[in-house]
């Protein structure tokens, strides 16, 4: 696929700006991926591009939380197989679904994604500590299974339905239910690859280095506490969600996508 030097400037820029805003406030998936379709990427591709430069921040994360110990491994490990398998078997539904159906699915569920995180953001509470009972690893097991499916398929706002989960129904406190996540999400990532990788769906010469912008951004956004950031943050969200929306809908009116 042939990209102008435009399109990769349009992409690294964006992802940058994910890896930042999602250090500092969670949600970068929603300006990153958005990132690859305004750059003319097919919905596969654009997946499978963004889910390539986006695991090497899961990666670092999940490092990160595992070294703190804020990893609780026996429910997280099986929901990480769990949505291993999930995610692989969503990225194989680019298969077998249209490309203009996975179109409009994303023009729906990022606007839901997005208020989803942004109303996280606001609340921000600390639960009680995890819960061990009998159901835990049934309760793990579809957690990893439906948000895997979900990552494979689409992908921004996994970690912070995953964490939202790992809270408010497994009982976790803030930073287990974030290190979780994490490690989770790493599943869903690398399965989902498995797949794309195997149909072929990635630009590499534009997700590496794309990734390593996606680094960049997390390293900045991580060392400025950008306490007064947040309208700033929700704004751009707001703004690439709306060009990516407009993308999406002149593309499917001509024929397009």
């Amino acid at each position: 696929m042939e990209l102008s030097f435009a399109s990769y400037v349009l992409v690294f820029s964006l992802v940058f700006l994910g890896g930042f805003v999602d250090s500092a406030a969670g949600g970068g998936g929603l300006i990153s991926l958005p990132a690859y379709y305004l750059a003319g990427l097919s919905p596969a591709y654009a997946a499978g591009s963004n889910k390539l430069s986006a695991f090497a921040g899961t990666f670092t994360a999940t490092l990160k939380y595992a070294n703190s110990k804020q990893i609780k491994w026996n429910v997280a490990t099986v929901a990480l197989g769990a949505s291993f398998i999930g995610s692989f078997f969503g990225a194989e539904l680019f298969k077998i679904i249209p490309e203009k159906t996975i179109s409009i699915i994303v023009l729906v569920v990022l606007p839901i994604m997005a208020l989803l995180i942004l109303s996280k953001n606001k609340r921000k509470k600390e639960v009680k500590n995890a819960k061990n009972t009998k159901y835990s690893i049934l309760l793990a097991i579809i957690i990893g299974l439906c948000t895997g499916i979900y990552d494979g398929l689409i992908g921004p706002g996994t970690g912070t339905i995953l964490q939202l989960l790992f809270a408010n129904v497994m009982g976790f406190n803030a930073l287990l239910a974030s290190g979780s996540a994490r490690l989770v999400n790493l599943g869903s990532n690398i399965g989902a690859l498995i797949s794309l990788i195997s149909q072929g769906r990635i630009i590499y010469t534009l997700s590496i280095p794309a990734a390593l912008f996606g680094v960049m951004g997390n390293w900045l956004g991580a060392n400025l506490a950008l306490k007064k950031g947040e309208r700033f943050i929700q704004g751009l969200i707001i703004v690439v969600l709306c060009l990516l929306a407009f993308k999406t809908i002149y593309d499917l009116t001509q024929g397009g996508v």
